[in-house]
């Protein structure tokens, strides 16, 4: 059985290593920016402090994690052999409890989890060339309101 709890800060290198084995698994593609020492340091400093995060827990440890700031889900990563479990969905429905709203980057060429996110209510708003992020990859942001798309004008 799988749980969704609130992260503690002794998951934390757990955490980052779910980052980078999902990102290394899933999008082959992206250039590997950093090391993962500086990939613990940027979860250690930053997402941990500024973000309610989430992780999902079995027995045999953390399966993944969801990182919300205010109405941004700024991370959800799941072990690559965890996919299609039905825990990503658990971890999204945690950051949907008790927000009206939220919204979230993908890359363009991240086909999965836009079918993720567009099966569960987000809705496509804004295509960019990726020239303000850091990997420079083309990304698509996603808005999903509580009421439905009432409030969401899709592209």
């Amino acid at each position: 059985m799988i749980w969704i709890r609130a992260a503690l800060e002794s998951d934390t290198a757990v955490i980052a290593a779910i980052h980078r084995e999902s990102r290394v698994a899933t999008m082959p593609w992206l250039p590997v920016l950093h090391s993962p020492a500086e990939d613990l340091y940027f979860f250690e400093s930053s997402v941990m402090k500024t973000c309610e995060v989430f992780v999902a827990q079995h027995d045999e440890g953390l399966f993944g994690f969801c990182a919300v700031r205010a109405d941004w889900i700024d991370h959800l990563y799941l072990r690559p052999d965890r996919l299609r479990a039905g825990i990503g969905t658990q971890l999204l429905d945690q950051a949907k409890r008790g927000r009206p709203r939220l919204q979230l980057w993908a890359f363009q060429r991240n086909t999965p989890a836009r079918r993720f996110y567009e099966a569960r209510g987000f809705r496509a708003v804004e295509l960019t060339d990726g020239s303000l992020n850091e990997e420079r990859e083309p990304d698509v942001r996603y808005i999903w309101t509580a009421g439905g798309e009432r409030n969401v004008r899709a592209m």
